[in-house]
Order: C-alpha cells, then sequence, then structure tokens
C-alpha cells in the first residue's frame, strides 16, 4: 500500500515537472506557431468579401494595407477571437453589412493578433534556449509557415469547401490553442543538455515530413477529387504529425526529471547516542 502511494506521487511530480518543462513549453509553442498564419489564408476567404458586400479590388486592397507572457497571448487570443469571428459574421450575413472602416478595422484586429502570439511564444523560446537560438528561430518561423496549409486541411475536413467557414475556424481556433497554453509558455531556468542541438534536429526532421505531407495533400487535392471521408483522413495524419513532436519532448523531460533526481542529496538519518 506503501508503495503504491509513493508511486502515485512520483507519477503527479513528474507530470507536475512535464507540463513546466523548457520542452513541453516548445512543443507549445509549435502549436501555437502553427495557429499563428492565418493572414496567409486572406487570398482564400477575401473573395467572399467581395462578393458580400460589394467592395471592389481597389477597396479590398485598402483592407489590406512590459507585460507577462501570459497576458501578451490572452490579448492576442482575444483580438484574434472579436477580429476573424466579427468578419465571419459579417460576410455570412448575421450582422449589418459594415462601413469599410469598420471592416478594415476588424481585419487589423484580427490580423496584428498574431503579433502576439509571435512575440508571447517565440521570444520567450529564445529566453529559455539562449544557446540554440538560430534553430529555435528557425524552427518556430517555420511552423508559422505552415499555418496556411495546415488550416486549409482542418477547415475542408471540418467545414468542407466552405470559405466563409474557414474565417471562423482562424477565429475560434488559434485562440483557443493560446489559451490552452497561456500557463506553459513563460520563462524556465536554464539547464544545459549536452545533445540539445540534436534534439532540435529531430523537430525539424519531423516538421520537413510535416511539411512534405502538405506539399503532397495539396497537390493531389488539385488534381484528383476528394471525398468528405479523404477530407477527414488528410486532416486526421496532418495533426497526428504536429503532436509527433510531444513524443521528443516526453523523452527529454524524463531524461531532465531523472537528472534532477540524482542531484537531490539524499536523506541521512543522524541517531543520537544513547545515555547509559
Amino acid at each position: 500500500m506503501g508503495s503504491e502511494i509513493h508511486q502515485s506521487g512520483q507519477t503527479i511530480r513528474f507530470l507536475i515537472h512535464f507540463l513546466n518543462g523548457r520542452w513541453f513549453m516548445v512543443f507549445a509553442s509549435f502549436l501555437i506557431m502553427a495557429c499563428a498564419g492565418a493572414t496567409y489564408l486572406f487570398g482564400t476567404y477575401s473573395k467572399d468579401i467581395k462578393s458580400t458586400l460589394g467592395y471592389d479590388q481597389t477597396t479590398l486592397n485598402l483592407l489590406a494595407e512590459v507585460t507577462p507572457t501570459w497576458f501578451v497571448l490572452v490579448i492576442g487570443s482575444a483580438m484574434n477571437f472579436v477580429g476573424y469571428f466579427m468578419i465571419w459574421l459579417t460576410v455570412t450575413g448575421r450582422v449589418a453589412k459594415p462601413r469599410v472602416w469598420q471592416m478594415c478595422l476588424y481585419i487589423c484586429i484580427g490580423a496584428n493578433s498574431q503579433n502576439f502570439a509571435n512575440t508571447g511564444a517565440l521570444v520567450t523560446c529564445v529566453k529559455n534556449f539562449p544557446e540554440s537560438r538560430g534553430v529555435m528561430l528557425g524552427l518556430l518561423k517555420g511552423y508559422v509557415g505552415l499555418s496556411g496549409a495546415i488550416f486549409t486541411q482542418l477547415y475542408l475536413a471540418i467545414y468542407g469547401n466552405d470559405s466563409k467557414s474557414l474565417i471562423l475556424l482562424i477565429a475560434w481556433l488559434p485562440a483557443v490553442v493560446s489559451l490552452v497554453f497561456v500557463y506553459s509558455i513563460r520563462e524556465k531556468k536554464v539547464v544545459r543538455q549536452r545533445n540539445e542541438i540534436n534534439v532540435f534536429y529531430n523537430f525539424l526532421y519531423i516538421s520537413i515530413f510535416l511539411a512534405l505531407f502538405l506539399m503532397a495533400m495539396n497537390i493531389a487535392e488539385k488534381q484528383v477529387h476528394f471525398t468528405k471521408a479523404a477530407y477527414i483522413a488528410s486532416a486526421t495524419v496532418c495533426c497526428v504529425l504536429l503532436f509527433v513532436p510531444l513524443t521528443v519532448t516526453v523523452k527529454q523531460e524524463i531524461e531532465v526529471w531523472n537528472m534532477k533526481k540524482l542531484e537531490e542529496p539524499s536523506e541521512v538519518k543522524i541517531e543520537k547516542p544513547k545515555r547509559n
């Protein structure tokens, strides 16, 4: 009974260590950055803004033209949801047609929200991995670049070929992801590991495979008619690849946990001499 309680306590302690670890923070940053490139999708849903609101291309060109990290991410989440949700309400006719300056404001709020995600996740990662900042920046920016293709796979699987619903997806998904990991993205104690650069190479290989998969899907979807089930299968594989880095994260946090246990001073019992 005592050993089971001890094992349970160890499991809880490791779980707390894992969620507070630097490597889990990196994984959380990957997901946030993967949802932080919605501005690259403007061309996909811009036609709905033009057709629904009667804007011409000139008007559309006009539209396009100190605190804690958690606060930055929360502000970014709120701006993302409000901005894109208002755009979705507008293009679906759920609210009255706004003036041009109002639509410009919605797009400005939504698009600039992603700068908060970039600042919160990217800057914090660089501070936590100062000796690997180059590869860290490259990986995070790579996920931002893949964001548009990831969103495309998800919205085709969830909503079908409906670009108006894509705006709704852009409104809620990045906001939810940032809020889920809002506590994980913060500065950690820097502990240099011997194999740190090799770990980042593993992340790089996974991201390259994800990029190749997305490229193959984009080509295939233009050449072959995809059914709803095919889109769902493609999006499922995409999500699985997004979470593959979690396995690397778990392995590294176990290693850090074991090193921490070795460094902990062992308990020494001192017995007082018995008096005669």
